[in-house]
């Protein structure tokens, strides 16, 4: 993200949008000690999309802008249950920074897709700073049921496939069969 967030209308823009931010109650970490992060703005989101080549529409800004920070709440969430198998080292981990890679699949995307799976339709990387231990954890995010009614989504959230990640990994799955 930008050190000077840009909150002027994009070239084109019909309508305008809000450039209030909502603080999250995800912790930063590194420099950013003691602060959490801040959402963007609708008229941040409208130009990240512009300038991703993505079809914005001012008028969705309104629905997609909250969505986008609830799901992003349920990721922290989700991560915080994983990092709930190191309280006893560390206390209160922390968001470093996140990746968006929207086109990157991971390996588990792929191979759920061959069995007939849709692909996730955005992928992240969030580095989380476990007291002073760098980890990074792998978010898939899917589109969920529509039948209801609400938002319905699905979010994968795991540890990277590292040593230590894979070790996290059996030992969930040990402590879900058992």
């Amino acid at each position: 993200m930008p050190l000077t967030p840009n909150q002027k209308p994009a070239v084109g823009q019909k309508e305008p949008l809000a450039t209030e931010r909502e603080v999250s109650t995800i912790p930063m970490g590194g420099k950013h000690e003691g602060k959490y992060w801040v959402y963007p703005s609708e008229q941040m989101f409208f130009n990240a999309m512009k300038r991703k080549n993505w079809d914005a529409h001012e008028a969705d800004m309104h629905t997609v802008v909250p969505i986008h920070n609830v799901v992003n709440e349920e990721c922290w969430r989700k991560i915080m249950e994983w990092e709930g198998m190191h309280k006893t080292t560390c206390g209160q981990p922390k968001l470093l920074k996140f990746i968006g890679k929207p086109r990157e699949y991971t390996p588990k995307a792929r191979l759920l897709n061959l069995f007939g799976y849709r692909l996730p339709f955005d992928r992240h990387d969030w580095y989380v700073d476990r007291c002073g231990q760098e980890v990074r954890y792998v978010i898939d995010f899917y589109g969920g049921n529509h039948a209801g009614p609400g938002i319905s989504f699905f979010l994968d959230v795991r540890p990277a496939l590292t040593f230590s990640g894979a070790f996290d990994r059996a030992r969930k799955m040990l402590s879900d069969l058992f």
